[in-house]
């Protein structure tokens, strides 16, 4: 693998990883240093790497932006009872020009996508979403996209790309691959009340922040058929962060923030998750980076815990249930295994059905509760909508 591209981790973090006890990811991971190069991949499930682009931001300063204290932080962490192993490739560098970075990102992922390599992009601006999602292009035909974010960055789609209208950008530009978007976390008063609208005209899901908030759990089936999530840590609450990083004194704390990265390493769909917006402090900003890199363990710890049940081929895997419900039949399926809920989007014979089959749609057990009460699941009637476009 040469990628010229990528630079390698500091002697800086190497430095400080020497001095850390030999059970810490610092010392058990495969790190791309200047003297071993970049790590051979062969069985790594998990690769690391740093973008360091951030002039499409909206506030772009041409600040120095590096990403070596989150890596101190990460480094000295421990892993749990994990079974995947992992690399750090270090840093794409700036490009000459913008799209020069997109290229290499691109370039990047879509190699480490066909090798089973789940990558963790490190930002950079939330931009670089665009270029994550590009990279499945030469992958499979439709995507689906997470966003844990304050805002929908949907922006002015005919507008040049920043970091606060990519989703624009995703839905407009050929090839479409974009099958579904669903924001999760997002402030009302962030929003324009016409990008709120389209988010319901597109059959698109747009969960607010006090509503996941009240129920965490929430996140777990909205995330096992995603295949990208991007975290734009502007979706944290202030008070969890350094001073540089602050916000909005509201948003998710940090046990919530950790709780829905796991959720994302747990879903067996999720091929590539990316954690944005970071701004490193000429002061000490160790909230953060300690923040970041609590989120990456938990992502990691969640693709340790990956349970494939998403086979319903073979009876003794599940546990079939119809509920009648006004005149349509809503056939739940639960896993055995796991004890995860689906809820079946039938193929309707009659229209242009996108996907030409009928589809398994990730649900919970409250909203099986809720369709024997007569209470259509709401998942399933926005799916069930844009599956009659």
């Amino acid at each position: 693998m040469s990628f010229d591209f990528l630079s390698p981790v500091q002697d800086s973090v190497l430095t400080h990883s020497s001095a850390l006890t030999n059970q810490t990811l610092g010392k058990v991971i495969k790190i791309h240093s200047q003297d071993n190069g970049i790590p051979n991949l062969n069985n790594v499930n998990i690769a690391i790497v740093g973008v360091l682009e951030t002039r499409n931001a909206i506030d772009y300063t041409n600040d120095i932006f590096e990403l070596n204290r989150i890596r101190k932080a990460f480094y000295k962490l421990f892993p749990g009872n994990w079974h995947t192993s992992i690399a750090d490739l270090g840093d794409i560098q700036k490009g000459k020009t913008i799209e020069d970075t997109y290229f290499a990102l691109r370039t990047l992922l879509t190699t480490l996508l066909k090798k089973d390599i789940i990558p963790i992009i490190l930002g950079g601006s939330q931009d670089l979403t665009y270029a994550n999602y590009r990279a499945y292009d030469t992958v499979m035909p439709m995507v689906n996209l997470v966003n844990v974010d304050s805002n929908f960055d949907l922006g002015d789609a005919t507008a040049s790309l920043k970091n606060n209208r990519f989703l624009g950008k995703i839905i407009l530009e050929e090839p479409y691959n974009l099958f579904n978007y669903t924001a999760i976390g997002y402030q009302t008063y962030f929003n324009a009340q016409e990008e709120i609208d389209l988010m319901d005209k597109l059959y698109f899901e747009a969960y607010r922040l006090g509503e996941i908030v009240e129920n965490i759990n929430k996140v777990e089936p909205l995330m096992r058929d995603a295949n990208i999530v991007s975290l734009d840590l502007k979706s944290i609450r202030s008070s969890e962060l350094s001073e540089a990083q602050k916000h909005s004194p509201n948003g998710f704390d940090g046990k919530e923030i950790c709780a829905i990265s796991r959720y994302a390493g747990i879903s067996n769909k999720v091929s590539s998750f990316g954690i944005y917006e970071y701004k490193p402090s000429k002061e000490k900003d160790n909230e953060t980076t300690m923040l970041i890199a609590q989120i990456m363990w938990y992502f990691i710890e969640g693709v340790n815990c990956r349970i494939n049940d998403d086979d319903f081929d073979k009876n003794i895997d599940h546990k079939k249930f119809t509920v009648l419900l006004d005149d349509q039949e809503l056939i739940f399926y639960k896993s055995i295994k796991t004890e995860r809920w689906w809820v079946e989007i039938p193929f309707l014979l009659k229209v242009n059905n996108k996907l030409k089959r009928k589809a398994l749609l990730p649900c919970t057990h409250e909203d099986y509760i809720g369709a024997n009460n007569g209470v259509i699941p709401k998942r399933w009637y926005k799916a069930y909508q844009k599956n009659s476009v």
